[in-house]
């Protein structure tokens, strides 16, 4: 099976050199294969380039070298026709970090509806796809409100319908949740699982949240535009001290089994998300009594 996503050789220069704060590439030789249905968590510090990668994905920038495929066709091909990228960016949504910079309308269902009635769908389906997706995103009571009176996580969630209902086959959430507060994260992060689980869709997550990245089925970490690591999260955070030289941790479940492991205690397991860690320890606990 061919990959949905496929970047070989990928490297990006900003032409404004004082933009980059540096003279090196933003992104150096990056080679990465993401298959349909994956998700994908990608972190990184601040400006380690994982920002300009979701943009590069999304054909909002222009690599400087390298080629990037999506379903096959080459997005960097200068003979593109612009029917060419019409069709690609249907098949890749993104989420920004500030749902306000992508709520457009002055209704909640007028807002899900516009990216459909840009692309020229017909109406009754279009109705189709806001009553669908703001169900999928649990937000379906909230139709006929107005988005300004919103929660920051029931912002974001409106936001992600209306990629939704464009129907992409992947989706890609730039910091989506940084600006939220823990209620509102947790709302989002479970419209992401939900829609990656049951319908299939391909999602790319940048953050750096370690716990977020600990639901993703795989995790790419980005260093001064390089790929340092890329595994499942229990094989990425096993490389706790890796990590750290980056300016990254690791959940703060899995560094307390990592201490007690180090203590000696016999913690069995791959322990990454909150639930795993504490089954684990108290598996213990009850082997010990």
């Amino acid at each position: 099976m061919n990959p949905f996503i496929k970047v070989s050789g990928l490297s990006y220069q900003y032409d404004d050199v004082e933009e980059s704060n540096n003279k090196a590439p933003i992104l150096n030789n990056v080679s990465l294969e993401i298959n349909e249905g994956e998700f994908v968590a990608v972190l990184g510090h601040n400006g380690s380039g994982k920002s300009t990668f979701a943009k590069l994905l999304n054909m909002i920038l222009i690599p400087t070298e390298g080629e990037i495929l999506i379903n096959g066709k080459n997005i960097c091909d200068p003979d593109m026709t612009d029917d060419d990228v019409l069709e690609l960016r249907k098949n890749i949504g993104m989420v920004f970090q500030n749902p306000d910079n992508q709520l457009v309308a002055t209704i909640v269902e007028d807002d899900v509806a516009f990216g459909p009635e840009n692309l020229g769908i017909a109406p009754d389906e279009i109705r189709k796809r806001v009553d669908d997706a703001l169900r999928d995103v649990g937000m379906s009571e909230y139709a006929h409100h107005e988005p300004h009176r919103l929660s920051g996580g029931q912002k974001q969630r409106v936001a992600i319908a209306g990629i939704m209902a464009m129907m992409p086959r992947c989706i890609i959430f730039d910091e989506s949740t940084a600006m939220l507060d823990p209620m509102g994260r947790k709302e989002v992060m479970n419209s992401i699982v939900r829609l990656n689980r049951e319908k299939n869709i391909t999602v790319i997550m940048i953050t750096h949240y370690m716990e977020e990245a600990a639901m993703a089925d795989r995790i790419v970490v980005i260093d001064d535009g390089r790929i340092i690591l890329d595994g499942t999260p229990f094989d990425v955070f096993e490389e706790e001290e890796l990590l750290k030289s980056c300016g990254l941790n690791v959940p703060q479940s899995t560094a307390l089994v990592h201490l007690l492991q180090n203590d000696g205690l016999n913690i069995d397991g791959k322990c990454v998300g909150l639930e795993e860690c504490a089954d684990a320890i108290a598996a213990l606990i009850l082997k010990e009594v």
